[in-house]
C-alpha cells in the first residue's frame, strides 16, 4: 500500500492510515510506502534553492515552520509520551541533517542535483516515523524503513530508475525478515540509492513508483495507490462536472493516461509490475469503503472502444516550416536530434504529407530553449529561406483520447472531430499512435474545456458504458 501527500496531510490523516493498514495488516502481510506530508517536498525545495542563493536565513525559517508542521502532527498523533519522544528525536536527527546539507549550500552557493535529491527527501524520511508510531499506538507492530536499503537505482540523480535484481535482493533481506514476524514495515517511497550507497529520488511524484517497485520484488498479490479521489476517472471532474469513476482498466490505458497529464498516477508506475501482471488498485484513503479503479494487464472492454480522456496544459507547440524544407535534407532529423540535445521532452509529433510544416509539443519550461537551439542549427537555412520560420505557441493543450479497444471499433477519429466540431472548436494539430489505444489533439487552453466535454458527451462516458464503481 502507498499513501500519497494528502492521504498523510496532517495528524487526522495519519490516523487514518494507521486504520487502513491496521486493518490489512490484520488479514495478511503488508507494507506500507508513504510520501512525505501534503507540500513538504515543495517547501525543503525552495529551502535548497534560497540556500544556494545564499538567503540562508530564509531558508532557516522554511525549516522552523516544518519543524513545527511536524511537531503538532506528532503532538496530535501519539499520546504515549515515552513513544512521542522517540519518535521526536529521530526527526530531529533528520530536521538538523537538513540544515547541515543548506548551510554547506550556501557557502558554496552551489546546489548540486545530489544535494537537491537528499533535501527534497527528507519529507518522507520524516513522514515515516510518525507513519509508523501511529500505527505501533493502534496495538499493530511496526518499523520505519529507509528505502535506501531496499531500492537499488542507476546514478541518475532527480530521476533515477531501479535495477531490478540488486532491488529484489535487497528487499527479500531487508523486509521479508519483517514481514515473517507479523511487523509492519513503513517505507520511505520515492527514494532509492546506488549500488554505493549514494541516495537517489525516483522524480517528483514517484512514491507511486516505489510501491510498485517493491510490489514488483517482493511478488505482491496486490498494490493499492491511497490517494485523494476515488480511482481513475473518465474525465478530469474539475474540468467535466459528469466525469465518473472507470471501475478497471489496462496498463496500457493507464499508463497513456499518466502520461498525458493525468495526476492519479507516476508515469513509470505500472513499469515494474507489468512483467509479473500484479494488479494496481488505485482508491481513496478519505472513503476507504469506496471499491476505486483497478488496473490490470487486459482491463475490461465498455464496449465502446474509448475508456477515457485526458489534458495536458502548460505546453509549447513548436514548429518548423516553409516550403523550402521539402527539399532540405534530414529536417527531420536535425530537428529532433537538436531538441534531444536540450533534453527537452517530445509528447506529440505531426507533420503535414506537403512537409511543408514540422510541428511538435513539448513541456513549456522546456520551450525557449528548444526554440533557441533550433534557430542556431538552422540558422543559415533560415538566411537563406530554406526554412522560412520556427515558432513557439504557448497558448495550447493537448487533449487525448485513451481507450485499448479503440483499435477495433470503427470511426473513433471521426466521432472525436465530429464532436468538438460541433462545438465549434478548432483543431490545431492531430496525432494518432500507431496502437491506436490514443488519438491526441492540439486545439487552443482555452477551448481545452470545450473538447473535453464534447468528446466526453460523444462517447458516453458519463452513462453506464463507463462502467461507474
Amino acid at each position: 500500500m502507498k499513501f500519497g501527500g494528502t492521504s498523510v496531510g496532517d495528524a487526522a490523516c495519519i490516523a487514518r492510515v494507521a486504520q487502513i493498514v491496521r486493518d490489512a495488516a490484520a488479514e495478511g502481510p503488508i507494507v506500507a510506502v508513504v510520501s512525505a506530508m501534503s507540500g513538504v517536498t515543495n517547501r525543503l525545495i525552495e529551502a535548497a534553492n534560497l540556500a544556494a542563493a545564499g538567503e540562508i536565513g530564509l531558508a532557516e525559517q522554511v525549516f522552523g515552520a516544518l519543524k513545527q508542521q511536524h511537531e503538532t502532527a506528532l503532538s496530535a498523533l501519539i499520546k504515549d509520551e515515552f513513544k512521542r519522544k522517540q519518535v521526536s528525536t529521530l526527526l530531529t536527527k533528520i530536521f538538523e541533517e537538513g540544515e547541515r546539507l543548506c548551510r554547506g549550500t550556501a557557502m558554496l552557493r552551489e546546489l548540486t542535483p545530489r544535494t537537491l535529491d537528499s533535501i527534497s527527501s527528507l519529507g518522507e524520511r520524516l513522514s515515516a516515523p510518525m507513519v509508523s508510531g501511529a500505527l505501533t499506538q493502534l496495538g499493530t507492530r511496526s518499523e520505519p524503513v529507509e528505502a535506501t536499503d531496499c531500492i537499488v537505482t542507476d546514478t541518475v540523480h532527480n530521476g533515477a530508475d531501479p535495477r531490478m535484481d540488486e532491488t529484489r535482493a535487497n528487499s527479500e533481506k531487508r523486509l521479508r525478515p519483517l514481514l515473517d514476524q507479523g511487523i509492519v514495515p513503513i517505507v520511505t517511497g520515492f527514494i532509492g540509492a546506488t549500488p554505493e550507497g549514494v541516495l537517489t529520488t525516483l522524480g517528483r511524484g514517484g512514491s507511486d513508483y516505489s510501491a510498485t517497485i517493491l510490489g514488483a520484488a517482493l511478488g505482491a498479490a496486490e498494490v493499492i495507490i491511497w490517494t485523494d479521489v476515488d480511482g481513475v476517472m473518465t474525465a478530469d471532474p474539475r474540468l467535466v462536472p459528469e466525469a465518473r469513476t472507470i471501475a478497471e482498466i489496462s496498463y496500457r490505458e493507464a499508463s497513456e493516461l499518466a502520461y498525458f497529464g493525468a495526476k492519479v498516477l507516476h508515469p513509470k508506475t505500472l513499469h515494474a509490475v507489468s512483467q509479473a501482471k500484479i494488479p494496481v488498485w488505485i482508491r481513496n484513503s478519505f472513503a476507504p469503503e469506496r471499491t476505486g479503479t483497478k488496473i490490470t494487464p487486459r482491463g475490461r472492454t465498455n464496449g465502446g472502444g474509448v475508456k477515457a480522456l485526458t489534458a495536458i496544459r502548460d505546453v509549447a507547440l513548436i514548429t518548423v516550416g516553409g516550403p523550402g524544407i521539402v527539399g532540405l535534407p534530414d529536417v527531420v532529423g536535425r530537428t529532433f536530434s537538436t531538441t534531444a540535445e536540450v533534453h527537452a521532452n517530445i509528447l506529440l509529433i505531426s507533420q503535414s504529407s506537403s512537409q511543408n510544416d514540422i510541428c511538435f509539443i513539448v513541456a513549456a519550461p522546456d520551450a525557449k530553449r528548444t526554440v533557441e537551439a533550433l534557430r542556431k542549427e538552422f540558422a543559415q537555412d533560415v538566411a537563406h529561406e530554406k526554412v522560412e520560420h520556427i515558432t513557439v505557441d504557448t497558448t495550447i493543450a493537448i487533449v487525448a483520447v485513451v481507450g485499448e479497444n479503440m483499435r477495433g471499433t470503427p470511426g473513433v477519429a471521426g466521432r472525436t472531430l465530429s464532436a468538438v466540431g460541433r462545438d465549434n472548436v478548432n483543431i490545431i494539430a492531430i496525432a494518432q499512435g500507431s496502437s491506436e489505444s490514443n488519438i491526441s489533439f492540439v486545439v487552443s487552453e482555452k477551448e481545452m474545456k470545450a473538447a473535453l466535454a464534447a468528446t466526453h458527451r460523444e462517447f458516453g462516458l458519463a452513462g453506464a458504458k463507463a462502467k461507474v464503481s
